[in-house]
């Protein structure tokens, strides 16, 4: 099972918006699995809007590949220097291709950046998340939450 983003942040709005903050620090790091088994890490553009979290990629991206055949991802925020300044966050889950007007009319409108026509919209909905601190932010009351265990730190 997993949990659209709008999901996560009714249980854990604190993190949920500590994550969302991070993750808009553009560029986030995304890791797929390869056919092989092998990773994949690219970086992306995020974007939140339709109660989702939401990426664009080219038609021909091997990032949108692995979603499209095995779904599962990890992401992680950029970290601007070696002090981990603004702190880390890292969510898992899987990711899949959206093909609703709707929502992708609502989507390119939320992001910050033009999309073109051709890119294809993926959902990442989500089964972990997690953040982490240096001493330089104040972190959320829950700072590891799993979908299975909604409301507990783990």
């Amino acid at each position: 099972m997993v949990t659209r983003w709008s999901m996560f942040a009714e249980q854990e709005p604190e993190l949920a918006a500590f994550g969302q903050a991070r993750l808009l620090a553009a560029p986030a790091y995304i890791a797929t699995l390869r056919a092989n088994g092998m990773p994949r890490v690219h970086p992306v553009t995020t974007i939140f809007g339709a109660g989702g979290l939401y990426l664009f990629m080219e038609p021909t991206s091997p990032t949108g590949r692995d979603l499209r055949e095995r779904g599962w991802f990890g992401m992680h925020c950029a970290v601007p220097d070696n002090e981990g300044s603004g702190g880390e966050f890292w969510i898992a889950g899987r990711g899949a291709p959206v093909d609703d007007a709707e929502v992708r009319s609502t989507v390119e409108a939320a992001a910050r950046y033009v999309p073109d026509d051709r890119y294809i919209l993926f959902e990442l909905s989500v089964t972990e998340a997690r953040c982490n601190g240096y001493g330089d932010v104040e972190l959320p009351p829950t700072t590891r939450w799993h979908e299975s265990s909604p409301g507990r730190d783990l």
